[in-house]
């Protein structure tokens, strides 16, 4: 199901509740590294776009975020959320898919984004949407837990790695 989700930029007063939101579900037993100034300052940053998609019942409240980075011909999703109330309800796929076109328009060629190994919700979702997992990463995150790398290629992969 794809919701009829309204996407946004963040803004700086949105800093903490993202925060929030990546500490509890991405974060969680690692030392809290996405703390609400770092978030800012992703924010405020010309080469980062944040999006957010508010809860549709309830104006205000968050329900997910994306932060997607640029460099050159690739964009990297650097953090990617739903509320675990609004899960299963196209939130995701729908602020995925917008992030997906704004990281086309730009130019980029390729998105990378990376997941715990253990993470098999996460890991299938990106697979539901044409993202192919790359590479494991042993001790990826904090030295302690395996990650696996993932790319999405917006356009045809002419032999690039």
């Amino acid at each position: 199901m794809l919701a009829d989700a309204l996407v946004r930029l963040a803004v700086p007063a949105d800093a903490g509740a993202i925060a929030a939101m990546s500490r509890e579900y991405i974060e969680h037993g690692l030392p809290w590294s996405w703390l609400p100034a770092r978030v800012e300052r992703a924010i405020r940053n010309p080469d980062t776009n944040v999006a957010v998609v508010d809860a549709p019942d309830a104006p205000g409240t968050l329900a997910a975020f994306g932060i997607m980075s640029y460099r050159e011909s690739d964009a990297h999703l650097l953090l990617f959320a739903v509320h675990h109330r609004r899960r299963r309800e196209g939130l995701g796929s729908a602020l995925l898919l917008w992030l997906e076109e704004v990281a086309r328009t730009g130019g980029a060629r390729r998105i990378r984004v990376e997941a715990r190994w253990d993470n098999v919700a996460a890991r299938n979702f990106y697979s539901e949407h044409g993202y192919h997992e790359r590479t494991l990463r042993k001790a990826m995150y904090s030295g302690t837990l395996d990650g696996v790398l993932l790319e999405k290629w917006l356009v045809a992969d002419n032999g690039g790695s």
